[in-house]
């Protein structure tokens, strides 16, 4: 181990030793003295201050902070030797015993009661008492008897504030805190990379201040100030990846694509069956401006489910057509594809039948292409593209290779967030002259924060009214371990609603036989619940049993495309009676008559599915009902956040309560790749005033200097925070 000065880039074993650098580095992929030092606390646990025992769930990995109460000692029944139990509190009511088996009577003299110590383990639970089973502890000194905690093994917790890290079994809280400790001692922080006005402007710590602060505080208020510089610096380098992404976007050279008076957009529009929304007419008057430009727009349109964003896209679709160039909307599946092509052929009518009798004049053609599609029905429909003759081309992210070449694409529609990446934007130059106008759509509201922080490339437009006609949906939580009776009434309340005239989805968790996949959650989780209900499964007990007598069709991802297909046109003209089906009918599936929704272990869902889900109801002139079936123990997190979703349609509330229970790093797409996220402190919830005036600063200095020419360390920084796969990831939209 080295005393010498260390830099960020320093190999830990140089100052930890080899062993440990070894164990840090396998167990929580550190291996720089910058990768330990960017490793910050969880928390700050205080002596004195209960860590609330009570909260821990059986199954949790934990690290709490309590006082040894007693201790016994007893002989193990079905083995020679003795059993020690600890009995540990946190000073709130909460206890939890510690268990060491065989005849370890050095330990009962070192746990003595009135010390405090942090002890780690796997919470597990017997005869009703919570357990950690021959867990890792650090003891931090006799608070009672006026013992000093002076050995160097516990210097590193002589403040009032112990930092907790995340840790790993193998490589406990104090292990690393020793470690830090090591490293800050020869510690030479870098260069400050925030300029100097953004730092006294925004009154912010200095980077090395910040980086000792957070792991051995002085204080709460220095804590704080800590915190929240190093929170700037992840806010700051987020945005600017995006302003500057966004700044260099609105210099690349676009096709402008204005409104045609008296061309396919007014004939539509004067044969629609229904007048738009205020909020349909803003954002079409939006996007018909950003059309008209030399510069691509790049334009997020969110709505809420049923919000009728299907015809904005259209319409804008229907004026990039009257400019002379084609549009292509990419859906995430291909029954989605599917019906996006039934709904466009009905809604336009003769403006969709170029070449056929009874074409209206400037009609257009609308083209499927999908992977299911017959060899001589491809080939006819690539020519129709190829050839400029199809104007609106519908499909899945296909469309983007497989020889599908465009005579002149304009737009691109991409449905339900399905996200863009560099490759796919790469695709889609290359099958036009010049880069196409991009139109993102989705169903999912997002916070404001999130919308800043993910989509700040992209303008947003939101769609908040409902069409006319659209009728409320009820959604009622079924407890089926409680009242197993309420159960058998939501089947019987589904069979009154077919019985007058109207049809129903059943939603499962999972497929059935066979591996997992996206729509198919592993069979147990790790407390050894029973598998997820499965389609298969139940959809045969469904026929034999509740719903004996009722049309039943099943609907899942690994059904042959054109089987799918058939099974939604079967049920969308009224042939099944109830479909049972996984997500695949979370997003676009538009049934009006539709009025009645079971989702089978809800509490397998996230909120923002199951809000989605719920949205296939309600979509005609009756109104919606949604049963949220469940197991989950009222009380418990996952019944909560059912109660949740029962108890408003609002989107945004949803979102906003999804973002609470996700961990941040999923919502900036941290586990994309599973590598360590280099966001560690930013909540987009907690912090959505200083991600504002993160943006702020950002859009300012990238104004004066678009590349950070005259800022190299600040470029630096940025480049290390959002390396290049975050960058690609933020850049997709």
């Amino acid at each position: 181990m080295t005393s010498e000065p260390s830099t960020v880039d320093t190999p830990l074993k140089k100052l930890v030793g080899e062993k440990t650098a070894k164990a840090l580095a396998a167990h929580l992929d550190l291996h720089t003295a910058g990768d330990l030092i960017y490793h910050f606390p969880r928390r700050y646990d205080e002596r004195g201050e209960h860590t609330d025992i009570r909260s821990l769930d059986v199954g949790e990995q934990v690290t709490v902070l309590a006082q040894v109460q007693r201790t016994a000692v007893r002989p193990m029944r079905q083995r020679r030797g003795n059993l020690l139990e600890v009995t540990v509190g946190d000073g709130s009511g909460g206890v939890l015993t510690l268990t060491f088996f065989g005849n370890q009577a050095w330990r009962e003299r070192e746990l003595r009661p009135g010390r405090w110590g942090l002890f780690a383990g796997k919470v597990t639970e017997f005869r009703g008492k919570r357990q950690l089973n021959g867990p890792e502890y650090q003891l931090l000194g006799d608070s009672t008897d006026g013992e000093a905690a002076a050995s160097e093994e516990i210097e590193e917790f002589a403040g009032a504030l112990i930092p907790v890290y995340p840790a790993a079994a193998a490589v406990p809280t104090w292990v690393i805190a020793r470690c830090v400790r090591v490293v800050l001692d020869t510690f030479t922080p870098p260069d400050d990379p925030l300029p100097a006005t953004v730092r006294a402007g925004r009154n912010l710590v200095g980077i090395g201040t910040a980086l000792r602060e957070i792991h051995r505080p002085s204080s709460k208020e220095e804590l704080y100030r800590a915190r929240h510089r190093l929170k700037w610096d992840e806010a700051f380098a987020v945005q600017l990846t995006l302003v500057q992404r966004k700044h260099r976007a609105a210099s690349w050279p676009a096709r402008p694509r204005p409104p045609k008076p008296g061309g396919l957009l007014d004939a539509f529009d004067a044969r629609l069956p229904y007048e738009l929304t205020p909020g349909q007419r803003e954002v079409g008057v939006e996007i018909a401006a950003d059309l008209a430009t030399p510069h691509p727009m790049h334009r997020l349109l969110q709505g809420e489910v049923g919000s009728g964003k299907t015809v904005v896209a259209l319409r804008a679709m229907l004026q990039v057509v009257d400019a002379g160039g084609q549009a292509a909307l990419l859906a995430p599946t291909e029954v989605l594809a599917a019906q996006h092509h039934r709904g466009m052929l009905d809604l336009l009518g003769p403006l969709a039948m170029a070449g056929e009798l009874g074409a209206a004049d400037d009609a257009t053609r609308v083209e499927l292409v999908t992977g299911s599609l017959g060899a001589a029905a491809r080939r006819r429909a690539l020519a129709e593209v190829a050839e400029g003759r199809a104007g609106i081309v519908l499909g899945t992210h296909a469309l983007l290779y497989e020889g599908v070449d465009f005579a002149d694409l304009g737009l691109v529609v991409v449905d339900e967030q399905h996200r863009f990446g560099v490759e796919q934007r790469d695709a889609l130059r290359a099958k036009a002259d010049q880069p196409p106008h991009v139109l993102v759509m989705t169903a999912t509201p997002i916070p404001r924060t999130v919308a800043m922080t993910v989509y700040g490339d992209l303008e947003t437009s939101t769609l908040s009214q409902l069409p006319q006609g659209r009728s409320p949906i009820a959604s009622h939580v079924v407890p089926a371990a409680e009242k197993p009776a309420f159960l058998d009434r939501a089947w019987r309340r589904l069979r009154e609603e077919v019985a007058a005239g109207h049809q129903a989805y059943v939603v499962c968790p999972r497929i059935g036989e066979g591996p997992a996949s996206e729509e198919e959650p592993p069979r147990e989780d790790d407390n050894g619940r029973r598998p997820p209900l499965a389609v298969t499964e139940v959809a045969p007990l469904l026929a034999e049993g509740p719903l004996h007598g009722l049309r039943i069709g099943v609907l899942h991802g690994k059904l042959p495309a054109d089987e799918k297909d058939a099974v939604m046109r079967s049920f969308a003209d009224g042939n099944i009676d109830v479909l049972v089906a996984t997500t695949v009918v979370e997003v676009g599936v538009n049934v009006p008559n539709a009025t009645v929704m079971i989702v089978l272990d809800a509490d397998r869902f996230g909120v923002s599915q199951l809000h989605q889900l719920r949205g296939r109801v309600g979509r005609g002139t009756a109104p919606g009902l949604c049963l949220l079936v469940s197991e989950a123990a009222e009380g418990s997190s996952a019944r909560e956040r059912l109660d949740a979703v029962a108890s408003t349609t609002d989107g945004f509330k949803l979102a906003e309560l999804d973002l609470e229970q996700r961990r941040e790093g999923d919502v900036l797409g941290a586990t994309q790749s599973g590598r360590r996220s280099h966001l560690r402190l930013l909540s987009l919830l907690r912090d959505a005033d200083l991600i504002r005036d993160a943006r702020a600063e950002a859009i300012a200095l990238v104004e004066e200097d678009p590349e950070l020419a005259r800022h190299p360390a600040l470029a630096a920084s940025v480049a290390a925070l959002v390396d290049e796969e975050r960058a690609e990831y933020l850049e997709k939209g």
